[in-house]
């Protein structure tokens, strides 16, 4: 091969070689590019997850609100059909012992009954046993209140299947939205139990 050939195969190659760098330049400045974008995308898209949680998260605040709001006016009614007077109540009352906290949502006193009620917008089983361990610990978070019969509700808005019949069964009342008030859903056989 001549010399002048073999100059001119030397000179195409590194013409390749520098069209490869520059397109190798090219993609990393796109790559850069797609980068940024992409982190700015993220961080705009967990901006509105963290706005949409906090809205998600007031809404809810109110909707536990509006429906203890339904619940605890409804008590003095529901529960003097069952043959309980209803002297106070008192909605989302908090007490503390030894680092722990309890809320409880409703609270039904008289002379000789207190009645806590768990309000749910939608009531599952998990719920119930959450608030059984609740009237479990009571008398510890609320020893003034010892010298009474500890008894036990449960609402919600909506309730999922089964989780009525089985509070029912664990000694609960159940209590469920009926128009626009509340209703206990036991029937006349139904005895609470006692906490």
């Amino acid at each position: 091969m001549p010399q002048q050939e073999l100059s001119k195969e030397v000179q195409e190659i590194w013409a390749l070689f520098r069209e490869v760098a520059h397109r190798q330049e090219e993609l990393a400045k796109q790559q850069e590019e797609t980068d940024r974008i992409l982190k700015e995308m993220s961080e705009a898209t967990d901006k509105q997850i963290k706005e949409v949680s906090k809205h998600v998260g007031d809404l809810t605040g109110k909707w536990g609100k509006f429906v203890e709001g339904l619940v605890a006016p409804g008590a003095v009614r529901m529960f003097k059909e069952r043959g309980i007077e209803v002297y106070q109540t008192h909605t989302r009352i908090e007490a503390y012992k030894d680092g722990e906290t309890m809320e409880i949502d409703v609270l039904v006193v008289n002379e000789e009954n207190v009645i806590a009620i768990s309000v749910k917008s939608t009531l599952s089983v998990d719920d119930v046993n959450e608030h059984i361990e609740r009237l479990t610990n009571f008398r510890r978070f609320f020893p003034y209140l010892a010298d009474r019969k500890l008894l036990g509700a449960v609402a919600g808005i909506v309730i999922d299947e089964g989780a009525d019949k089985y509070a029912y069964r664990r000694g609960l009342f159940v209590i469920a939205q009926t128009g626009e008030t509340v209703k206990i859903l036991n029937d006349e056989k139904f005895k609470p139990k006692q906490w």
